[in-house]
């Protein structure tokens, strides 16, 4: 059958393309993803909020410029806005350095997990007299 500009096959069913959505939506790892993005981008907020509010006037006082944001020079016809640049790289380095945290910090409990549990009086007697009659 053909529809527009787009062939659907007889077997095609709408039902069984919503329930693999479904199926693919619900995936952990999907809802999880999707949450670090939300916070990722709540943080990435409070960071450029911190980054423009609080560093970059202090920055602007060791430069002596009143606001760094709008630092710029000209070269020929063209404005450079090196105060927002620099400002851009330096939230960067935060987000980017908090996110190694995050991720180390996550990596060591990962490694935490996945640490054998010794085994227990009864399991070691258990191996001891299997390699015995082994011999």
């Amino acid at each position: 059958m053909y529809i527009g500009v787009v062939f659907i096959h007889p077997k095609f069913h709408i039902m069984s393309l919503l329930k693999e959505f479904k199926e693919f939506a619900m995936k952990g790892n999907l809802v999880d993803m999707a949450i670090g993005v939300v916070i990722g981008a709540a943080f990435g907020t409070v960071t450029s909020s911190f980054i423009d509010g609080v560093f970059m006037p202090l920055v602007g006082l060791l430069f002596n410029v009143e606001n760094f944001d709008k630092y710029t020079f000209t070269v020929g016809k063209a404005t450079v806005q090196v105060g927002k640049f620099i400002g851009a790289v330096i939230n960067f380095i935060i987000i980017a350095f908090v996110m190694f945290l995050v991720i180390k910090a996550m990596n060591a409990l990962k490694k935490e997990e996945a640490a054998p549990a010794a085994p227990t009086p009864t399991e070691t007697l258990l191996t001891e007299i299997r390699d015995l009659l082994k011999k």
